[in-house]
């Protein structure tokens, strides 16, 4: 029944009614599945099935630096930022994650590394630094070396490695 009225508004002159028109028969059909609606098919299939929505990244909150032990040197709290620079500040270029104090501070470039959120995940790339840029997921035993300007998304848990300097996502 709805369908043939939709269908007659379609056949109206009227823009304002077609596009109400087509704006029901979608409606409509999107009830019609929401209900279990199969078009008429014996077979019933289940919406999203072998489709699974993905976990909700835990927000990343603070990078945190830890000495050799893992205790925990320093803080930064980056939450609500978009972009850092990861390095050692100095007149020429300030860096928003300063390892200048760092015991291999010696091995870390100026601007070292950079993290960038994208809606929201987070990246880290290497800016060509000297001493390389490393990511050790937190469900992996071992780190990788990143390649200069290439992007690597990182998560709470993971360990990264400026030069030999780690930095403990939160």
């Amino acid at each position: 029944m709805i369908t043939a009225v939709a269908y007659v508004l379609l056949l109206s002159e009227d823009i304002h009614w077609q596009i109400a028109a087509a704006g029901s028969v979608v409606i409509c059909a999107l009830v019609h599945l929401a209900l279990g609606g199969n078009g008429g098919s014996s077979t019933r299939v289940q919406a999203n099935a072998g489709f699974r929505k993905p976990a909700e990244p835990r927000d990343i909150v603070k990078l945190v630096q830890i000495d050799e032990d893992g205790e925990p040197v320093k803080e930064w709290y980056i939450m609500g930022q978009t972009s850092l620079l990861i390095g050692k500040s100095n007149p020429m270029q300030e860096v928003e994650i300063d390892l200048a104090d760092s015991e291999y501070a010696s091995l870390i470039s100026s601007v070292h590394a950079v993290l960038n959120r994208v809606n929201q995940e987070w990246f880290i790339e290497d800016n060509d630094s000297a001493s390389g840029t490393g990511v050790r997921a937190a469900s992996r035993s071992t780190a990788m070396k990143l390649q200069s300007g290439e992007p690597c998304r990182i998560n709470s848990g993971d360990l990264l490695y400026i030069a030999n300097t780690r930095l403990l996502v939160k």
